[in-house]
């Protein structure tokens, strides 16, 4: 087993990261989005738009507009599961900060041999890998900065960032998102 660090003992990278913050998302539901109180909301029908106080919304504006760049890509079932339709929902919030997200089919995911699990990549050169339990609860982030890993991470990233296709178009594929 690798060694694992809680999530909070990276959240610097956040702050830290230079040129690009960029992540995968592969799980069918997380564990903090159903204890969200946007959960609720979002079950109630409720938009879920872009809110200038949430600290995320507020880091991704902040650091876009200095030229910063926050990106990621989510992988989507068909049909999309209800954490999936949750993300689905609540990005576009993300996305009116300044944050590019993506969205690709699982079967297309599969098909170009993208990973299984999250990631984040700082600056091309920090993996961040999470491990995920079937519950969709965060473990433990593994930190890896080894050159063949990060690099195979980032041809990861540019595969998946070539197929996917962005929130606002594929939500419009997908009526049942929002």
């Amino acid at each position: 087993m690798p060694d694992l660090v809680p999530f909070e003992a990276i959240v610097h990278l956040f702050d830290d990261f230079e040129h690009t913050a960029w992540r995968l998302e592969t799980q069918r539901g997380y564990a903090t989005d159903r204890v969200s109180p946007n959960w609720t909301r979002f079950q109630n029908g409720e938009f879920l738009g872009y809110d200038p106080a949430s600290p995320w919304h507020v880091s991704v504006r902040e650091k876009t507009r200095a030229g910063k760049v926050f990106a990621r890509v989510r992988l989507v079932d068909s049909p999309p599961t209800e954490g999936q339709r949750f993300l689905l929902a609540s990005g576009i919030g993300n996305v009116e900060a300044g944050e590019d997200i993506r969205n690709l089919y699982r079967v297309d995911a599969e098909r170009l041999g993208l990973p299984d699990f999250d990631f984040w990549l700082f600056d091309s050169r920090i993996l961040a890998r999470f491990h995920i339990d079937d519950q969709g609860v965060t473990r433990g982030v593994e930190l890896i900065e080894e050159a063949a890993t990060v690099l195979w991470a980032c041809q990861a990233r540019d595969a998946a960032w070539h197929h996917a296709i962005p929130t606002v178009e594929f939500q419009a594929q997908v009526p049942s998102a929002t």
